[in-house]
């Protein structure tokens, strides 16, 4: 029953905020197209629910051909290939609201464990990438909670003289499953209502520790 409740959420919640949200896009848009290189969309294949691929949107925010200059896949922060929007849309997050058609289409939920690229689900522990797409991704979850400063991490270590890759596959994404796994171990329709309202908490209290006092049993992290 609650994942019946849960897709019906989904498509509510993401037609309502597309039609709200309107008046915000469209500048965007227009704001894309005549900056940067002119491109609006970025599309990437992501492993998805029951770990099948799928296309995923976004708001482009970098170069065109990032993936392939320095600095691959991992981006740090002020990353030279950010566009000039490219910035502010990360910063935001208004780059991942174009995700909000994923959930529409069903490819993804409001709240679930982030969809990563398939060369990133592969540095995830096997126990990880069995489990952790048994709910679908979302567009938000605990995960990206935890790890709102992700790209500031992984510019003190690219500062550090460290192996970002390296911190990725033995820290970041072995901790990333544990808290997924305690997302699959917890979830609820109350839990996904404070997750909703904590992204966006941590949006304007970025130092806030409101999650772990929300939810006493989740896994601290450490680094």
């Amino acid at each position: 029953m609650y994942l019946i409740i849960k897709r019906f959420f989904d498509i509510l919640v993401s037609l309502i905020a597309l039609l709200i949200l309107s008046p915000l896009l469209i500048p965007v848009i227009i704001g894309l197209k005549l900056t940067g290189e002119g491109y609006i969309w970025y599309f990437q294949e992501r492993v998805g629910y029951k770990n099948k691929r799928f296309n995923i949107y976004k708001f482009a925010t970098m170069l065109k051909d990032s993936p392939n200059m320095s600095g691959g896949i991992i981006t740090t922060k002020r990353d030279p290939r950010i566009t000039p929007m490219g910035g502010f849309l990360r910063k935001s997050k208004i780059n991942e609201l174009p995700q909000l058609l994923n959930i529409l289409f069903g490819d993804m939920s409001v709240v679930g464990p982030r969809p990563v690229m398939p060369v990133s689900f592969n540095a995830y522990p096997p126990h990880v990438q069995e489990t952790i797409y048994n709910v679908k991704p979302g567009l938000t979850g605990i995960g990206s909670i935890i790890f709102r400063d992700e790209e500031e991490l992984i510019t003190q270590v690219k500062n550090a003289g460290g192996d970002t890759w390296d911190f990725y596959t033995n820290k970041i994404y072995p901790f990333k499953g544990e808290l997924e796994k305690w997302y699959q171990e917890n979830y609820s329709f109350i839990t996904d209502t404070k997750l909703i309202f904590l992204t966006a908490w941590v949006i304007v209290f970025p130092e806030s520790k409101l999650v772990y006092k929300w939810f006493k049993n989740l896994p601290v992290r450490n680094f």
